[in-house]
């Protein structure tokens, strides 16, 4: 049989070189071919496969048909609409898209350039068995969303107030998928999906977010999710108003304020916008009648203790304002270094306190040891050493008994 498949497949080839039309060759081939295999059982082990297909938009799809254990079957590739686009390595179809990669008896390789949405659909290659077998191919074409278009509500925010930005990728097939960053931070949007014509969706995604004054400069990233792009986002810098910061700066003197020195101050302010007005003055009292006041700085000469009390400054801008206290209380003339005494006095008095304790610790337990701890000697029976009896040591003992009003008892 294999040689007689060999013979005919000569024979044809013959008779085909001697056709003009390709198209009359083509169907001799296809009349061929079903003669072959007219009445001749599947090949057992021969296996034909294929694989899926995703390309984006304008670029070029491979479409393979491969075959395991081929026994000269003839192979072949079809569109959607079951229209014959490779026959072996002839092309019948007159789209030149569709242009041989490989051809061999176990493969089939053909290459689709310029995709279009028309391009998508499920492809088949065919094997010239008895009875045929078939292979499907889906081509799934994706389509990039355009440029995301990023919009706010309001270009600039005041501190403790929202503000709402809105991300657009349109026309995109599938839908994409947007997510949102603030800074490093990543944040929640809510997204709304419209279906366009031929599968192609528009998705805007809506932020929520108030802002405080850390926020000022900070980027707001939307970003592109889609299978044909990568990297894809957009970003706007958020721009915060916020109220003054006030810091009071002692310029001079670096040390206690003494009587009948001078005292200069200089409050220093940060907003956005910037502070239009900064103002002085002493919190329930009057200001000094001869204080200075040169824009920001305060300056009094010659203090006296009647200038005690709280010193304020006030900043304010479009957002609002805010102040920083200084307290100031006036030392005598003579008060230089007098933190200074103080401290050594009282560590001073603690420790002559602590000392004064020790010793007399020390006196206490020195009496109660030597209390307890006496030798007593006293004379009774002395000289009953020499005695031979006991009875003789009691009358050579001195005194006796008769003696014993004379005993005495001595205490170290």
């Amino acid at each position: 049989m294999k040689k007689l498949h060999q013979s005919l497949k000569q024979v044809f080839n013959m008779a085909i070189s001697g056709l003009g039309s390709h198209y009359i060759s083509l169907f001799l081939y296809v009349v061929f071919a079903t003669f072959l295999h007219k009445g001749k059982t599947s090949v057992q082990g021969q296996n034909l496969v294929t694989n899926n297909v995703s390309v984006v938009e304008g670029e070029t799809a491979i479409i393979s048909c491969r075959v395991k254990n081929n026994d000269d079957s003839v192979i072949q590739l079809l569109n959607p609409n079951r229209q014959t686009i490779y026959f072996r390595d002839v092309r019948p179809l007159k789209d030149s898209r569709f242009q041989l990669v490989n051809f061999s008896d176990n493969e089939l390789l053909v290459s689709l350039s310029n995709v279009s949405l028309s391009d998508e659909g499920r492809y088949v290659c065919q094997l010239y068995t008895d009875p045929p077998q078939e292979a499907y191919a889906d081509i799934t074409v994706l389509v990039p969303p355009g440029n995301p278009i990023l919009e706010s509500r309001e270009e600039i925010v005041s501190e403790g107030n929202e503000t709402e930005i809105t991300c657009t990728a349109m026309g995109s097939k599938p839908a994409s998928t947007i997510k949102w960053m603030k800074g490093d931070q990543p944040l929640q949007g809510e997204a709304t999906v419209e279906e366009l014509y031929d599968r192609m969706f528009t998705v805007t995604s809506r932020l929520r977010l108030t802002v405080s004054k850390e926020d000022d400069g900070v980027a707001v990233i939307c970003i592109i999710d889609h299978p044909a792009v990568k990297d894809f986002q957009a970003q706007k810098y958020l721009e915060v108003q916020y109220k003054p910061e006030v810091q009071i700066v002692v310029e001079f003197p670096e040390g206690l304020t003494r009587e009948g020195e001078n005292l200069e101050l200089t409050c220093r302010a940060k907003g956005k916008p910037q502070p239009h007005q900064i103002n002085w003055l002493k919190v329930d009292d009057d200001f000094p009648s001869h204080a200075v006041i040169t824009g920001s700085d305060l300056f009094i000469e010659n203090l006296n203790k009647s200038f005690n009390g709280t010193y304020r400054c006030v900043a304010s801008n479009l957002v609002g304002e805010a102040y920083d206290d200084y307290i100031l209380y006036v030392y005598d003339s003579r008060a230089d270094g007098a933190p200074q005494k103080i401290d050594h006095a009282v560590i001073g008095g603690i420790v002559a306190v602590v000392v004064f304790a020790m010793l007399c610790l020390l006196i206490v337990l020195g009496r109660y040891f030597a209390r307890h701890k006496g030798t007593y000697f006293t004379h009774e029976a002395k000289g009953a050493d020499d005695a031979a009896d006991a009875d003789t040591a009691i009358i050579n003992a001195e005194g006796g008994h008769n003696n014993s009003d004379d005993k005495k008892e001595y205490y170290i």
